[in-house]
């Protein structure tokens, strides 16, 4: 049985024309027993340079539909590849959770 994190990460490949992705499992960060609850996930696609911020990431949420019942978080870094390129390349660093460890 595929993990969720692996879930996750093939509807999103399945979804997207994808330049750049990096899903990280950031469940160790946040309080609670699970270990798959809190993720980042940073995407660079064409498809998104004519998209405003909102548009994109109802795109992910469209995507990611039926697995968004299993986890609690998903931090969303959506890049058209001229502004990751503009960036260096590199995501923010996502903030500490207060109830984390």
């Amino acid at each position: 049985m595929m993990s969720l994190q692996q879930q996750i990460e093939e509807a999103i490949c399945a979804g997207f024309e994808i330049e750049w992705m990096a899903l990280e499992n950031e469940s160790h960060q946040h309080a609670g027993p699970a270990a798959e609850s809190h993720f980042k996930l940073t995407l660079v696609s064409p498809e998104f340079s004519d998209m405003s911020r909102v548009k994109r990431q109802q795109a992910v949420y469209r995507v990611l539909q039926e697995l968004m019942p299993q986890f609690h978080a998903l931090a969303l870094h959506t890049y058209s590849p001229h502004e990751w390129q503009k960036r260096g390349e590199a995501a923010p660093l996502s903030p500490k959770c207060s109830g984390g460890h």
